[in-house]
């Protein structure tokens, strides 16, 4: 393959020039030149080519419209994750901390769907092959028939899996992958984005479904230009800390599943272990109820997830402190605001504490309830009662705000043996407050107030 020209491209004007300069000629903004490759007149045309064959304007009604085939991969976690499995000529772009499991994950998922009849191909830029198979042997898929290449020339990549044409490849990882074609070096923006682009082109040509593992900055970002996330169909990210032995697999883009969907894994001996009930992990482990502890319900993709939330609020200095681990640290200010101005609880003069247990991060605005209720128990130091469960939205004027899908964020909770709710009144069923669901008392509020008088008669 002949080697082509190679320019710097200004990604704020979009103008080029033969070599790089720290400012641009054409617009003066500096540092914005990023290494590209620039094609012969003859050969541009056909840089591009092949995407998708070639199609006339239709009016959209017209189209025939068909669910996308899925593969499971074996594992049910990462298959919901996936939404529902692989689906050809799909790329999946996935990243998260140095050793929290993303290989291990991937490799047991190739050898489930080597057993099953699927062409795998398994690329690795960081380990030798006799490394990946220890790893294998570690994870006791005895005698997997997985192929392995190790390679990190982009050219050769793209030669074997047009030889091989494999269901499914595996690139572990995009970030040491390199093209002749460029100068730069592996992990440059100009290389990531270049390999990326042809990688995805080739899984749409040939229907390989193409995963792709990232490395990700010490902020817990992907690495690399931010276009990677754009061009892959489905980004998923690993959470949870490296020191537990859980691990959150969550879908931040699915061009064919929910979005925000999780996957909850345990890792063992034995690779990584999807969990069938992730509410046991983030519950409480106390014999008896405890100051600061309230079970939120909270909503993760399709599934209603009970986690545990934690406050702790102590006498502080002239400058107490605010810090919670995750959730929204702003959102928590804004809480303690609320409660001093609607509700009486004051904690200007004390240190807040706030946690979600098991690692998980809660970004959804339901929490508030059970974080205010949280906060208002330690301060008092009186426990909430035995089985007791909140959710709901608390607004600026004091108002708690209805939840999305609460009948069945209510029912998890009656499912798993919880006796009682304070609920936002549109999530409560029909019939007024106090009613029954399933051994479930719940309460419904309009105002937070009213949530805090609810908890001190139930105490």
């Amino acid at each position: 393959m002949a080697k082509d020209k190679t320019i710097y491209s200004c990604t704020e004007c979009g103008g080029s020039t033969p070599k790089w300069q720290g400012k641009c000629p054409h617009c003066n903004a500096w540092n914005t030149l990023v290494e590209s490759v620039a094609e012969p007149a003859a050969n541009a045309r056909n840089r591009f080519a092949a995407l998708a064959p070639a199609s006339e304007v239709a009016v959209l009604a017209d189209i025939e419209a068909a669910e996308v085939p899925r593969t499971p991969t074996g594992i049910p976690e990462l298959d919901r994750v996936l939404g529902g499995g692989i689906v050809e000529g799909g790329v999946v772009l996935i990243g998260g901390d140095p050793g929290i499991g993303k290989s291990t994950l991937l490799l047991q998922a190739l050898d489930g769907l080597q057993r099953g009849g699927v062409p795998t191909l398994y690329v690795t830029g960081e380990e030798s092959g006799a490394q990946v198979a220890l790893r294998s042997r570690r994870l006791g898929l005895d005698r997997s028939q997985v192929s392995v290449l190790a390679e990190i020339q982009l050219e050769k990549i793209l030669a074997t899996i047009a030889a091989q044409q494999p269901a499914v490849a595996v690139i572990d990882s995009i970030q040491t992958v390199y093209s002749d074609q460029l100068t730069s070096a592996p992990g440059s923006v100009a290389q990531v984005r270049e390999c990326a682009a042809h990688l995805t082109r080739a899984a749409k040509a040939g229907g390989t479904t193409i995963v792709l593992v990232g490395h990700v900055t010490k902020e817990g970002a992907l690495a690399g230009p931010r276009v990677l996330e754009h061009m892959v169909d489905t980004v998923l990210y690993f959470e949870g800390d490296t020191h537990s032995s859980f691990r959150l697999v969550r879908a931040i883009k699915n061009r064919f599943g929910a979005v925000n969907e999780i996957g909850v894994f345990a890792m063992t001996e034995k690779g990584l272990k999807g969990v069938s009930n992730p509410s046991a992990i983030f519950l409480s482990q106390h014999s008896e109820p405890v100051p600061g502890s309230c079970v939120l319900v909270t909503l993760e993709g399709t599934r209603p997830l009970l986690v545990e939330i934690q406050a702790l609020v102590d006498s502080g200095g002239p400058s107490p402190r605010r810090l919670s681990v995750g959730l929204d640290r702003d959102r928590l200010a804004m809480l303690l605001a609320v409660l001093h101005r609607h509700a009486g609880v004051a904690c200007m003069d004390q240190d807040v504490f706030v946690n979600a247990v098991g690692g998980v991060r809660i970004s959804e605005p339901a929490a508030d309830l059970a974080v205010m209720l949280a906060i208002a128990s330690s301060l008092r130091g009186r426990a909430l009662p035995k089985g007791f469960i909140a959710f709901g939205e608390v607004g600026l004027a004091g108002e708690v705000r209805p939840a999305p899908r609460g009948q069945e964020r209510l029912k998890e909770a009656a499912k798993l043996g919880f006796s009682v709710a304070i609920v936002p009144k549109a999530n409560a069923p029909k019939g007024g407050g106090g009613r029954d669901l399933e051994g479930l008392t719940i309460h419904p509020v309009e105002r937070i107030e009213q949530a805090l008088e609810v908890v001190r008669g139930l105490a």
